[in-house]
């Protein structure tokens, strides 16, 4: 019985490990320095989400929440509008829903110098 709860609780920790989709790139690059505020930001994930909201946050302002438009299915790719305030640390903080459902998110940033 210790061993069949054992392999069964592998198993499901071996399950939530894969069901959760990566960062794969975002652009401007996480941590990276640009001369100009980007018209639009980028992520790319491993596997298909759905993102449900991404805020923006320059410097220690409040949060600004980027329009999602009609990208509003599953994807691995995603472009949205920014409208830049500046000279600065720009923070991206993303929330979205994995294919299977499961709650994800996560966040980069990027300084505008």
């Amino acid at each position: 019985m210790k061993m069949l709860t054992i392999v069964a609780l592998i198993s499901a920790l071996a399950t939530n490990a894969f069901a959760h989709s990566k960062v794969d790139t975002t652009t401007p690059e996480d941590g990276a320095t640009v001369t100009e505020v980007p018209s639009e930001i980028s992520f790319n994930f491993t596997d298909d989400i759905r993102l449900t909201k991404v805020n923006m946050i320059h410097q220690d302002a409040h949060a600004v929440t980027l329009d999602l438009g009609d990208q509003t299915s599953f994807s691995r790719a995603f472009a949205l509008p920014l409208q830049g305030m500046g000279e600065g640390i720009y923070r991206i903080e993303w929330r979205g829903l994995g294919v299977d459902g499961h709650a994800m998110q996560g966040e980069f940033t990027f300084t505008v110098d």
